[in-house]
């Protein structure tokens, strides 16, 4: 399961990059990575502080890209 984020530059809002995290290697339900989700948005961006997550959704691993996100 991926945990998929197009995330912003906090001081150029309009500068926006996407980012992939895998939520789990096994194939597990959409809703495993939605309640473990706000956990892993927290640890990232306590890493990246630059930056803000601006949208996000949890997709199995072999479905990647932001179509409809």
């Amino acid at each position: 399961m991926e945990l998929l984020m197009i995330v912003c530059l906090l001081a150029t809002p309009a500068h926006c990059r996407s980012e992939s995290l895998t939520v789990s290697i096994e194939e597990a339900p959409p809703m495993q990575c939605m309640m473990t989700a706000q956990q892993t948005i927290a640890q990232w961006t306590a890493a990246h502080p630059k930056w803000q997550v601006a949208r996000w959704r949890c997709v199995p691993s072999k479905r990647k890209g932001f179509h409809n996100i």
